[in-house]
């Protein structure tokens, strides 16, 4: 069975087969690979929203860079899973945002990431805020708090 990637109700799911690649001597998902299977949803729902990698660089003059990754593991994944990925924005920032990613097979919640992700400049990689010509093409999100340096 396969499945394609498809928004509702502001989330942005995404299918992820399990491969041997993917997986340990035992057959189970490698625990970082978790984190690899979030920046693909993550990436295809920036994709989806028209707001890709290349127009991200071209257009705005930034890219996503991970700052914070939290994971809580629940269940483990085995090899040929179907895998899904939810993708929810759940606040903004001036130059960041944070979402949450679960991961279930089935009904079943594997694990879920909260994702913090700074705009970075292409030209120097220092911190800059989101235009708002981006913000508008994001689903809404509370606004984040900023913290004091």
């Amino acid at each position: 069975m396969t499945m394609n990637a498809y928004p509702k109700d502001g989330a942005f799911f995404f299918p992820i087969r399990v491969f041997y690649e993917d997986t340990d001597a035992g057959g189970v998902v490698y625990h970082s690979n978790f984190l690899n299977f979030c920046e693909r949803a993550r990436t295809e729902w920036l994709r989806h929203l028209t707001i890709g990698r290349e127009r991200l660089q071209n257009e705005f003059g930034l890219m996503f860079v991970v700052r914070r990754a939290t994971i809580d593991w629940r269940r483990p994944a085995r090899l040929d899973d179907l895998l899904m990925v939810e993708t929810r924005l759940s606040g903004m920032g001036k130059v960041r945002m944070s979402l949450v990613q679960t991961i279930t097979r089935d009904a079943t919640l594997l694990a879920t990431i909260q994702i913090e992700v700074v705009a970075v400049s292409v030209a120097d990689f220092t911190p800059m805020l989101l235009p708002q010509a981006l913000r508008d093409l994001l689903p809404s999100a509370p606004e984040m708090e900023e913290k004091p340096k």
